[in-house]
């Protein structure tokens, strides 16, 4: 055996990176830029004007992502179309943002569906997907001409039996779940592919004359890094419906690959910058219109994508106050004018007891929180060296850490940080709880701050309740 050790990491040195970052001052940088504006609008006055916390959103964002998606599509494949996913932000003025860009709507309950028909889209530019649809909506939704995305048996069978009484056959389109290489594969939604069962779904819609197969539906995930995943799933659906061209002498007019192209955020413990990480969209149309460009051109179906997270989520900012600090255990120095050594010597005391910052907003604002590692970024410059921070929520319970550890100078009570981007499913899945949900302002193209939605007041949540008769106060 040799007498050389292999050598090893010490403990006090630390194995994580976030150990040794900790003990090099100059790692961090001289001071953390801030945020002190979103299109040209100063922060604090947003907060002045409408309250603290308080969600934003860009319209010239969200109209540049829509424009530039939209053109990385279309100019690869003239036969594309669009459809903003609702749950994503089903907020009425972002809805109707992508709608004026030729987005249509796709929905996934009644409830969606209901709120994109109140926003003055007609049944056809309606896509219906979910895997649980009730009876009430989806007889209304195939009367209305919307396209349903079939997704199990027990779908199937109702729609079969509510197209009985339809004067005219309906289009319809069937989901199916497939192994492209990621991981987890959804196989809650729609038919499997492999084992023949998409196929089989679909020749039974074919054979109905009240039916009309229009579309092979796919959803392959959220957050997809690797574009090469969505050429496998057309490739995959391509040949599906050369199959059923074979077999049923039926050419399926459309094929949808879904969404879940990811934005510019990162997972936790991902490596910044995120453009390292994540690739353009025109990558990822590459890849679904590359397959589709080698059929012939009288077998070009229509491509349909449907998004969300890579639309909204970098237009959403949200604003939010200090309120008071945690863990000034120590006395933090009074000059910035440090040598390097007893700046060191000063952040490893922090270890110990992190210093930590309580905000007026907490995780029920904030549910990709557990999964993304939200920006922060002070409204104000502060020259002081940026220290390992623990950025607590507001609410009353010890789960509520919006970042465990984040780099910040010193701040003051009522300083005001810009957490980003929160802009998908931040809002939709926002509960009350504990708190009021805070208002919503939109800063428009022509830079002005727009409010789209009002802070909950007792009324919004005390609407629906009723109180019987003997628990009533007695007055």
């Amino acid at each position: 055996m040799s007498p050389y050790d292999f050598p090893t990491i010490s403990s006090e040195l630390g194995r994580s990176p976030e150990a040794a970052i900790d003990r090099n001052y100059y790692s961090r940088g001289a001071f953390v830029p801030p945020l002190p504006a979103i299109d040209g609008i100063d922060v604090n006055r947003l907060v002045r004007e409408f309250g603290s916390p308080l969600f934003v959103f860009s319209e010239r964002d969200l109209r540049a992502k829509a424009r530039r998606a939209k053109e990385a599509f279309g100019s690869r494949y003239k036969k594309s179309a669009f459809a903003w996913s609702y749950k994503t932000n089903y907020l009425n003025a972002i809805c109707r943002i992508f709608h004026t860009e030729g987005w249509l709507a796709e929905v996934v309950s009644d409830f969606e569906y209901e709120k994109a028909r109140a926003l003055g889209n007609p049944g056809k530019d309606i896509i219906f997907n979910g895997p649980h649809k009730p009876r009430a909506v989806l007889e209304r939704a195939l009367a209305e001409g919307a396209l349903v995305h079939i997704d199990n048996w027990d779908e199937l069978n109702l729609i079969e039996e509510l197209a009985r009484s339809l004067k005219k056959p309906v289009d319809v389109g069937i989901r199916v779940w497939l192994d492209c290489g990621i991981r987890p594969i959804w196989t809650k939604f729609g038919f499997a592919l492999a084992n023949g069962e998409a196929a089989h779904a679909a020749a039974r819609v074919i054979k109905n004359p009240k039916l009309n197969l229009h579309t092979i539906h796919t959803h392959i995930g959220t957050y997809i890094l690797a574009p090469e995943a969505y050429r496998t799933a057309t490739q995959n659906l391509v040949a599906l419906r050369e199959q059923l061209l074979l077999e049923h002498d039926h050419l399926v007019p459309c094929l949808n690959l879904g969404g879940g192209i990811p934005s510019n955020s990162l997972l936790h413990g991902m490596a910044k910058p995120a453009e390292h990480v994540i690739h353009p969209i025109e990558d990822y149309a590459e890849a679904i219109t590359g397959v589709l460009n080698n059929l012939p051109e009288n077998r070009k179906p229509w491509l349909r994508m449907e998004m969300g997270r890579h639309l909204v989520d970098e237009a959403g900012y949200l604003l939010t106050s200090v309120v008071a600090m945690k863990g000034h255990d120590r006395p933090t120095p009074t000059t910035t004018d440090l040598s390097a050594r007893t700046a060191k010597e000063w952040l490893l005391l922090q270890e110990d007891s992190k210093r930590g910052i309580v905000v007026d907003v907490g995780v029920n604002f904030l549910y990709t929180a557990a999964w993304f590692e939200i920006g922060v970024w002070p409204a104000r410059l502060v020259n002081t060296p940026a220290i390992p921070t623990r950025l607590y929520g507001n609410l009353c319970m010890a789960i509520d850490v919006i970042r465990e550890t984040v780099d910040l100078p010193t701040l003051d009570v009522g300083d005001v940080l810009t957490l980003h981007p929160v802009g998908a499913y931040n809002f939709t899945q926002s509960m009350q709880f504990i708190d009021y949900r805070p208002a919503v302002v939109l800063i428009a193209d022509n830079g002005k701050p727009e409010l789209i939605r009002r802070r909950e007041i007792l009324a919004d949540i005390n609407g629906p309740e009723l109180l019987p008769a003997r628990l009533a106060r007695k007055t």
